[in-house]
C-alpha cells in the first residue's frame, strides 16, 4: 500500500494525470491495458448499471479516466431496478452489454446459473487475493470460479442522528443495543421521537434485522440462514426479532408511532432527521444517508449530521453489514479485450479514487487509502468497512431469491412491515418468514 500522503496527492491529481496518459501514483506505470492512451483506441465499451442522477455521474468519471488511459470510447446503460429482466432482454436480442455493474449477490449468482458469464481475468483475481478481503472473492464467485469483481460498496451498519436532539437529551452514541435503547427512551422524554424508521420501504427493515441478527447470533449462524441452510424459525430469528420488537414496540420512540413509520419512505425518514423541521433524533440505514442529508437539506456532514456505528446487541460485535455493485463480464459482449482491460482498471486503486473523490462511495479495495475520500465522516465509515475484515457480511436478503428478499409487497419485505405494524408475536413472523423463504429458494433451486 502507498502512504498515505502519496495516496492523498494521487487522489487530487488522478484526473489531470489520467488525462495526460501519465503514471499511476509513485511513479508505477499504469497496468490496465497499457495505460498509454491508445491501446484500445476505436473500440467501445458498453457497461449497463442501476445507477441514474449523481451516482451516473460519477461512475461516469471512471468511465472517462479509462477512456484516458486506453483510448477506448464508453457507453453506459442504465437499466432500472430490474438488472436481471433487461440484460436477459438484451441478449435474447442480441445486443448484450460488455459489462454490467450488478448491484445483488442473488443477481451474481442467478447470472452464473444461465452461463451468462465469463470468469474473470487472471489479473483481476490476484488484485482481488492481494487487496480484498476473502470474503469479497467469496461473495463475487460461483462455485469456486471468481465472476465479480466489487467495485462499489456501502456500510449499511451506521446510525445518523442530530448532536443537537441528543445533546438535548444529555446522551452520548451508544455502544450497545440496550444503551441505544436507553438513548432514544431519553431522546423521546425530552420532546422528540427517538427514531425515523422508513417503514414504507421494506428494505430497510430487511436491513434492521440483519445487523441486530448479525450481531446476536453470530457470522456462522448469519450465513447459514441466507443460505437457507438453517429454517427462518431457527430459535435464532425469533430471539432476533424479540430484540428488534423492543424497539418497533414502543411507540413513543417512532417519528408518528408504528403507522408514521409504516407510512415512511426512505428519503423521508432521513428528512424527518435533517430535513428543515426535523421530527426525530435519529434514523438507521447505510452510509448512503449522509449523501441525502447533505445534498437534499443542505446538512454538514460530521457537524450537524454525525453517526455512530450500529451498537453490538447482547454480547455479540458490532456488526458491519454490507451491499455493493460487482462489475461482471457478459460472454455475449462485443469487446471482451475491453471488458477485461476494464476489469483489470476497476480492480486498482486509481480507479477507486476517482469516485471516492466525489462522495456517496465507498471500495472494499485495501489498497485504496482512506486519505482518498473527500470528508473525514465518510473516511470513517470506510475505515469500518475495510477495517472489519472478513467479518463484513453481505446484505442477507440481497444474497436471496428475488421473490423472497427483493420483492415490494412480498416476500421479506411484505412480512417485516406487518411484523413492525405488530410485533408482539415474533414466533408468528418467523414461521411466515420460513414459509415464504422455503417456497422461494425450491424454485429457485427448480430454476
Amino acid at each position: 500500500m502507498t502512504s498515505r500522503r502519496s495516496t492523498a496527492v494521487c487522489a487530487s491529481t488522478l484526473a489531470a494525470a489520467l488525462a495526460l496518459g501519465a503514471t499511476a501514483c509513485g511513479g508505477d506505470p499504469v497496468t490496465a491495458a497499457g495505460g498509454d492512451g491508445k491501446a484500445l483506441a476505436g473500440q467501445t465499451l458498453t457497461v449497463a448499471g442501476v445507477w441514474s442522477g449523481a451516482e451516473q455521474k460519477n461512475f461516469q468519471k471512471v468511465l472517462d479516466a479509462f477512456t484516458a488511459k486506453t483510448g477506448a470510447q464508453t457507453r453506459f446503460v442504465s437499466t432500472g431496478d430490474n438488472v436481471s429482466t433487461v440484460v436477459g432482454s438484451k441478449i435474447e436480442g442480441g445486443n448484450a452489454p460488455d459489462v454490467v455493474m450488478v448491484p445483488q449477490v442473488g443477481v451474481l449468482r442467478q447470472f452464473a446459473a444461465r452461463k451468462w458469464l465469463a470468469p474473470l481475468p487472471e489479473k483481476v483475481e490476484k488484485s482481488v487475493d492481494s487487496n480484498y478481503a476473502p470474503v469479497w472473492k467469496g461473495y463475487g464467485s460461483v462455485d469456486g470460479t471468481l465472476y465479480g469483481l466489487y467495485f462499489k460498496a456501502s456500510n449499511k451498519s451506521t446510525v445518523w442522528y442530530s448532536p443537537d436532539v441528543l445533546d438535548q437529551a444529555g446522551v452520548q452514541p451508544p455502544k450497545t443495543y440496550d444503551e441505544m435503547l436507553a438513548a432514544a427512551r431519553a431522546v423521546a422524554d425530552s420532546g422528540t421521537p427517538a427514531f425515523a424508521v422508513a417503514g414504507e420501504d421494506g428494505w430497510t427493515l430487511t436491513d434492521w434485522f440483519e445487523n441486530v441478527y448479525l450481531s446476536q447470533a453470530g457470522p456462522e449462524k448469519y450465513d447459514r440462514l441466507a443460505r437457507h441452510e438453517i429454517k427462518w424459525t431457527d430459535p435464532s430469528v425469533v430471539e432476533s426479532l424479540k430484540t428488534l420488537s423492543k424497539l418497533f414496540s414502543d411507540d413513543k420512540l417512532l417519528a408518528g408511532g408504528r403507522n408514521g413509520a409504516l407510512a415512511t419512505d426512505f428519503p423521508g425518514s432521513v428528512e424527518k432527521v435533517f430535513g428543515p423541521k426535523p421530527e426525530a433524533g435519529m434514523v438507521y440505514e447505510g452510509d448512503f444517508v449522509a449523501g441525502v442529508a447533505k445534498d437534499e437539506f443542505g446538512r454538514k456532514i460530521g457537524e450537524d449530521a454525525k453517526f455512530f456505528p450500529f451498537p453490538a446487541v447482547g454480547g455479540g460485535k458490532a456488526p458491519v453489514v454490507s451491499g455493493g455493485d460487482a462489475a461482471v463480464v457478459l460472454k455475449d459482449g462485443r469487446n471482451r479485450k475491453a471488458a477485461d482491460a476494464f476489469l483489470e482498471f476497476l480492480a486498482t486503486p486509481e480507479a477507486a479514487a476517482v469516485w471516492a473523490a466525489e462522495g456517496g462511495f465507498l471500495s472494499p479495495n485495501k489498497a485504496l487509502d482512506t486519505a482518498a475520500y473527500g470528508d473525514p465522516t465518510l473516511r470513517a465509515t470506510a475505515e469500518s468497512l475495510v477495517g472489519a475484515g472478513d467479518s463484513v457480511r453481505f446484505d442477507m436478503s440481497d444474497q436471496a431469491p428475488a421473490s423472497f428478499g427483493g420483492t415490494k409487497g412480498a416476500g421479506e419485505w411484505k412480512i417485516l412491515q406487518d411484523f413492525l405494524r405488530d410485533p408482539s408475536d415474533p414466533a408468528a413472523t418467523a414461521a411466515e418468514l420460513e414459509a415464504a423463504a422455503a417456497k422461494a429458494f425450491r424454485t429457485a433451486n427448480q430454476g
